[in-house]
C-alpha cells in the first residue's frame, strides 16, 4: 500500500498531475509479479494450488503468503525468499515516473525522504508492510477530516484498500477523503451496516466506469452495462462489507449486522450526520465511496 499513498502524496503536493501519475501507475503494473506468480516460477506451487488461495481470500482477510503457509502450499522460509525476489512498488513507481520524464532521480530522493518523514516511516522494508507504519499513513489521510482514526474506522479502510488491491487492482491512488453534505449520483448502491458501528455506505461510478471495474472483479470481460455489471458492484459492496464484520468480531469482540445492499434510485443523495467522500482513482475510472456515519 506504499505505493498507492506515494501517489497520493505526490498529487497532495503537486508533483505531478492525475495523468501523469495515471501513466505511470499503468507501466508499473506491467512489470509487477505477483507471490503466485513467482511460486509457479520457483516450482514451489501448481497454478491450480494459487487459484485455491486466491479463491480463499474471498473469505479470508490474509494475504496471498500467508494463506500458502496456513494450506500447507508453502513454508515460511519460502514466503520469506519469494517476497525478497518482488519489485518494491514504492520505488518502483518512482522509478517509472523518473523514467517517464515526470521527475528526475534528484527530486525522487527528496521526495522518498519527504514521504518517509511526513509518515515517520523508519527503516522501512518495502517487501514487507508494517502495521504501525499503514496505520500511521492512514492517520495522515483522515486528518483533513474530524474523523477519528480508531479501530472501526481506521480497520474498514485497512480493509477497503486491501480488498481493492486484491480483487480490482494495486494500480490505484486514493485522490481525497473529503465532508460531504450531498452527492449526485451516477450508478450507485448501498448497504447498511448496523451494531456498534452504525453507518451507511454507498459505492457509486459512472456507467463506463461500473464495466471496467466489474471485468476486472470477475476477470471476465464485459462490453455493456447490464445486469452482470450492476451485480458485480452490489456483491464487492457486500463481500467487502461481510469481511469487515469478520474482522471487528475477531479483533473486538464486537457483532456487526448487514443489510442486503440495494441500488440507489435518487439522483442527488442528501447525507445526514457525519458524512464523507473518499475518491479512487484507476486509470479505468474514479470510483467513489460515501459514508454516512449514524449517531
Amino acid at each position: 500500500m506504499y505505493a498507492q499513498f506515494f501517489g497520493t502524496f505526490l498529487l497532495s503536493h503537486n508533483v505531478v498531475t492525475k495523468d501523469q501519475l495515471l501513466s505511470a501507475l499503468g507501466k508499473k503494473s506491467s512489470q509487477h509479479m505477483k507471490l503466485g506468480t513467482l511460486a509457479i516460477m520457483k516450482g514451489y506451487m501448481t497454478a491450480n494450488e494459487v487459484d485455491n488461495v486466491i479463491i480463499s481470500q474471498t473469505h479470508n482477510d490474509c494475504r496471498f503468503g500467508d494463506l500458502a503457509v496456513r494450506e500447507g502450499y508453502l513454508t515460511q522460509e519460502q514466503v520469506d525468499e519469494l517476497v525478497k525476489t518482488q519489485y518494491p512498488d514504492f520505488l518502483l513507481l518512482g522509478q517509472t515516473l523518473v523514467e517517464e520524464g515526470y521527475i528526475t532521480n534528484t527530486q525522487l530522493e527528496t521526495l522518498i525522504a519527504d514521504y518517509e518523514s511526513e509518515n515517520e516511516l523508519t527503516d522501512l522494508d518495502y517487501s514487507n508492510e508494517k502495521q504501525d507504519d499503514l496505520d500511521r499513513i492512514l492517520a495522515n489521510f483522515f486528518h483533513s477530516t474530524d474523523v477519528a482514526a480508531d479501530e472501526y474506522n481506521a480497520s474498514y479502510m485497512r480493509l477497503l484498500f486491501n480488498d481493492l488491491t486484491r480483487f480490482i487492482g494495486d494500480d490505484f491512488t486514493p485522490l481525497c477523503f473529503n465532508p460531504c453534505k450531498e452527492y449526485p449520483v451516477n450508478y450507485c448502491v448501498s448497504q447498511t451496516i448496523h451494531g456498534d458501528l452504525s453507518a451507511k455506505v454507498y459505492l457509486d461510478m459512472p456507467e463506463t466506469t461500473c464495466i471496467s471495474f466489474a471485468s476486472r472483479y470477475v476477470n471476465e470481460e464485459f462490453t455493456e452495462f447490464d445486469e452482470y455489471v450492476q451485480a458485480s458492484l452490489e456483491d464487492f459492496l457486500n463481500l467487502h462489507n461481510g469481511l469487515y464484520n469478520v474482522n471487528i468480531s475477531n479483533t473486538l469482540g464486537k457483532e456487526l449486522t448487514l443489510e442486503a445492499p440495494e441500488v440507489v434510485s435518487d439522483e442527488l443523495i442528501e447525507l445526514s450526520g457525519s458524512s464523507y467522500l473518499l475518491q479512487v482513482m484507476y486509470p479505468f475510472g474514479v470510483i467513489n465511496f460515501i459514508f454516512e456515519l449514524k449517531k
